[in-house]
């Protein structure tokens, strides 16, 4: 095997991506080392690329997060994974193994967790090294130029309708038809909800029902808070869509004891009258929960899959533009050759 890989490296904060040829790191105990098959491009990406308050964070730093390999080689002996399996890694990047918590194994009681493609280097790369606390076994039914995706928008997107309180039948509207949005329609719609998206622009009608929308509002033409009174109220809006504005005007849109549950990088302030929550029951939060193996098992059983495009790694920089100005069909991915 050649000592040397390509990968793709933000040199410093708000530099541009670029290529370079590194040594393959070797792993260390409780390590794998992943031949890198694909790497999908996260708006979680940004962190590495622009900066910003993140404990652990240094540069230079090959980011990405939702890597699919498989295993090349074994830091330790490791009975759970063989050289050659399929595996994936989600954000979540392991523990440092430092403190008691870890010691005994109580890795739920840390908050200083790895963070892949942040605090340690990521998918953005031919090779990457990942602690085995951090890898799932991927089935073999799993897409590696396609399902990459799912390991965070679509952990993101089911973790989010799993953890509300939704009885089969309730009414989920999802905010955005783009990367985690078109997910989430589809998880709602196979879990037994009633489905309306939300987005603007009435060539997306179609799309929205073909991916399992019972009912689809165009923001172009239509008030959505008023069509979704019309019918009731949303127990949950799903809010996929970055837009402050949007958001917080769509909470009048709820059913009593709804709630809006945003899994999207918000940046601006949400402005929401207090009357409004207090007469309707309400309740806004946002949800990063979920756990990768769940996801991909059900995503699997249910025929949930990403719409992407693809690039190569040299492209890392045109995926990644086209992630953040929304023209990407629907997620990037990175191919390795």
């Amino acid at each position: 095997m050649a000592n040397t890989m390509k990968a793709i490296q933000v040199p410093a904060a708000g530099a541009e991506f670029e290529l370079v040829s590194r040594a393959i790191p070797e792993p260390k105990p409780n390590e794998i080392l992943i031949h890198v098959k694909s790497c999908g491009i996260c708006h979680g990406d940004t962190i590495a690329k622009d900066g910003g308050h993140f404990p652990g964070l240094t540069w230079p730093r090959i980011p990405g997060h939702e890597v699919v390999g498989t295993v090349h080689a074994l830091g330790s002996p490791d009975l759970r994974w063989k050289v050659g399996e399929l595996v994936g890694v989600g954000w979540p990047g392991g523990h440092c193994g430092t403190c008691a918590f870890c010691m005994a194994g109580e890795f739920v009681a840390c908050e200083r967790g790895l963070v892949t493609g942040v605090t340690i280097d990521g998918g953005y790369a031919e090779y990457m090294v990942a602690r085995t606390d951090a890898v799932v076994a991927l089935p073999d039914a799993f897409d590696v130029t396609v399902d990459a995706p799912l390991l965070c928008a679509g952990r993101t997107t089911f973790g989010a309708l799993q953890s509300s309180n939704l009885k089969g039948g309730d009414t989920v509207a999802v905010l955005g038809l783009g990367g985690l949005g078109h997910l989430a329609v589809q998880y709602a719609s196979k879990l037994g909800y009633r489905v309306v998206a939300i987005s603007r622009g009435s060539e997306k009608r179609s799309l929205a029902i073909r991916l399992g929308a019972h009912q689809y509002i165009d923001t172009s033409s239509t008030d959505a808070v008023k069509a979704l009174q019309g019918i009731g109220g949303a127990n949950v809006i799903l809010a996929t869509a970055p837009n402050a504005k949007t958001v917080s005007a769509l909470v009048a849109g709820l059913a009593r004891g709804g709630e809006m549950v945003i899994v999207s990088g918000i940046g601006e302030p949400l402005v929401i009258p207090g009357f409004l929550l207090l007469r309707g029951n309400l309740k806004v939060r946002g949800s990063v929960e979920g756990t990768i193996a769940p996801t991909i098992r059900f995503s699997h059983l249910c025929g949930v899959k990403p719409m992407v495009e693809l690039f190569s790694l040299e492209q890392a920089a045109l995926g990644y533009r086209k992630m953040l100005d929304g023209t990407v069909h629907f997620r990037s991915v990175l191919t390795m050759h």
